[in-house]
């Protein structure tokens, strides 16, 4: 029998905030990246949940910091500021040009990256056990020093986002991730899908698209105004235009709340908004109005994702 959840009270919590684009790259093309296991699993971190620029958390670079990331499901990669750079000291060096957009037709390229030998999160003593790399960037959203990839920064292991709790953890998925037919509670789990290559989560309706799992924008579920088939002009709500990571310029309009489904999971009421100047081939985003009620774990050996509803702790 299929899990159903209401999920347009979430929004009360969130504050109702206009959708916006937040930090999230489109990824076009990403390095595939060798990594080590840690030889002690990092801490879970807490994370603030802002309403224009994401899932915020505190880090420390090679000892210096704090400085403020952006935790973003969607990016496909690390990047890092030119400032932090120069500031943290790091060692820079050529890499293979990495061509980055957001969800318009708009491209940067960028061909060098940092190495940060020491990275913490959330705590200066929290520290990830493997050098990590990121692309450099001149600038990014005000207030963010850059932006992180869970899925690199926690390889080997998986991870869990716990959204009412502003929570993320590592997740050794040999012995405690999901496991298909085993949701936990109202939940489902479910194929981590891919697209081209990207090592980014999508998912895929039941309707048949793929869905990219993106906490770095804020909407809800977000399609491209040139695929809409309508869904309604209830509590019609347009944004101002927002710009992504290529300086492209993308608005937005909130429609009627949808009904989709994710595996065995329905979701009522979701919250939909519809995209315009976005490239054509942008993907169908699940962001973060629509993610909000869940904690989501991510098990990238096995390429499942378990999305399971979670209560205020």
């Amino acid at each position: 029998m299929r899990a159903k959840l209401f999920i347009a009270s979430a929004l009360v919590v969130m504050g109702g905030a206009v959708p916006n684009v937040g930090t999230a790259p489109f990824n076009v093309e990403a390095a595939t990246r060798d990594v080590q296991r840690y030889t002690q699993t990092p801490l879970p971190v807490r994370f603030r949940l802002s309403k224009e620029r994401g899932l915020l958390l505190s880090t420390w670079i090679n000892g210096r910091g704090p400085y403020i990331f952006a935790l973003d499901t969607g990016a496909g990669m690390n990047l890092i500021t030119q400032r932090v750079v120069d500031e943290a000291q790091l060692t820079v060096r050529s890499a293979r040009p990495i061509v980055m957009g957001g969800l318009t037709g708009a491209r940067n390229t960028s061909s060098r990256e940092a190495l940060i030998s020491r990275f913490a999160l959330g705590d200066q003593a929290n520290v990830i056990g493997s050098t990590k790399t990121a692309m450099i960037v001149s600038l990014l959203t005000p207030g963010i020093d850059g932006i992180l990839d869970p899925t690199d920064i926690y390889s080997p292991y998986g991870y869990s986002i716990d959204m009412p709790n502003q929570l993320i953890e590592a997740v050794d998925t040999s012995s405690r991730g999901p496991k298909r037919g085993n949701p936990v509670g109202e939940g489902a789990i479910v194929q981590w899908m891919r697209f081209g290559n990207s090592v980014r989560p999508f998912v895929r309706l039941g309707d048949g698209r793929l869905a990219l799992i993106d906490t770095g924008s804020g909407f809800g579920l977000a399609v491209n105004g040139r695929n809409a088939v309508i869904v309604g002009n209830r509590g019609n709500r347009a944004s101002q235009g927002t710009r992504d990571i290529a300086g492209g310029t993308i608005s937005s309009r909130r429609v009627t709340p949808t009904t989709i489904s994710i595996g065995e999971l329905v979701l009522r009421g979701i919250p939909t908004d519809i995209l315009f100047g976005v490239d054509d081939d942008a993907p169908v985003i699940l962001g973060r109005d629509a993610l909000y009620p869940f904690k989501i774990t991510f098990d990238p050996q096995r390429r499942l994702i378990e999305f399971a509803t979670s209560e205020r702790s």
